[in-house]
Order: structure tokens, then C-alpha cells, then sequence
């Protein structure tokens, strides 16, 4: 009974830090903010992270984990190999039409890091190092020709739509880079 209560209070926890720092940002998200907004004691929060920076990791990683997930689940409901790739827009239409959209988280939290190799730094690395490998493994099921270079020419449209809407409150930024793509793959 207590590992359940314990894996849901990290998990609470967890669930918190990671809309906290969506939200306003690491530096932002202090300890007693997450003790308040959780309703849990700083005591559990210590009991699962040894400091602040192993918890921001560990909610980042989560987000990480389940955002790739709802990429994936979004885009896959497309038939054809072009309509896949195209659906990458239609799901960031669908993201930035959301209450909630702030972003990409991973793109917001390196800019409050200023060293390369920071834990925070490294894991958005490797978040958008997922994403390239998910693009590319789309433009290689459609058979794009030169697949490589097409995908790293879609994260780029991917991330500059994100920053577009974000920033500028263009909330059309997914189907301008849709359109865009459009061109790119002669779709």
C-alpha cells in the first residue's frame, strides 16, 4: 500500500514540476512554489529527488517522453507515408491551439541554461534528437531521396513554427510550415 501511495506522490510531484516549469519556467519554479501548488511537504519532495535540478530532469524527462508519444499517436492516424509527414503540422495546429501551449518545453528551458553540457541543455539535445530520428524515419518510410537532409530541413520548419507561434501569437505558424513542407517533399 505504501509504494503505491509513494509512486503516486512522486508521480503528483512530478506532474507539477513539469506544468510549473511549462508554465513560467525553471528559475521560476521554486521549491516552495511546488510544495504549495503539489499540497505535498518539501520533506517528499527530498524523499524522491536529492535537489531541485535532479527533479527539473526528471520532469523534463517525462514531458520528453510522453510529448514523442503524442506526436507519434497523432501523426500515425494519417493513411499514406506523405499524409504522415504533412500530419506533423496538423498535430502543432493542434498543440498551439491548446490553453495551455507555452512552447516547446525544451527550446524554453535551454534558454534559461547557459553551458552547453548542463543536464538541462543535454536532455533537449536529446529530445531533438528523437524527433529528427522519429522525421527521418518518416521521410525514409516515403521514400524521400535525399531523406536525411529532408528531415533536418523539417525540424527546422517543426521548431521555427513552434518559436512563430509562440513568440508571435501566429497562431497559422503550423500551416505556414505545412505548406512549406508541402513544397519541399512535392507533396
Amino acid at each position: 500500500m505504501n509504494e503505491i501511495n509513494s509512486n503516486e506522490t512522486r508521480d503528483i510531484i512530478l506532474d507539477v514540476a513539469e506544468k510549473l516549469i511549462y508554465k513560467s519556467g525553471i528559475a521560476a519554479t521554486g521549491v516552495d512554489l511546488l510544495v504549495k501548488t503539489a499540497g505535498v511537504s518539501r520533506k517528499s519532495i527530498y524523499r524522491y529527488f536529492a535537489n531541485k535540478d535532479e527533479l527539473v530532469i526528471a520532469a523534463l524527462q517525462r514531458r520528453d517522453a510522453r510529448w514523442l508519444q503524442w506526436l507519434r499517436s497523432e501523426v500515425e492516424r494519417n493513411e499514406s507515408s506523405g499524409e504522415r509527414l504533412l500530419g506533423l503540422f496538423s498535430a502543432l495546429k493542434t498543440w498551439f491551439g491548446s490553453e495551455d501551449f507555452r512552447g516547446c518545453a525544451f527550446i524554453n528551458t535551454s534558454g534559461e541554461t547557459g553551458d552547453p553540457q548542463d543536464p538541462v541543455r543535454l536532455l533537449a539535445k536529446a529530445h531533438k534528437q528523437k524527433l529528427s530520428e522519429y522525421v527521418l524515419e518518416l521521410c525514409n518510410a516515403h521514400g524521400c531521396v535525399a531523406a536525411q537532409q529532408q528531415a533536418a530541413q523539417l525540424l527546422i520548419l517543426i521548431d521555427g513554427a513552434i518559436t512563430v507561434a509562440l513568440v508571435m501569437g501566429d497562431s497559422t505558424a503550423a500551416e505556414t510550415a505545412q505548406t512549406m513542407a508541402r513544397t519541399l517533399l512535392a507533396l
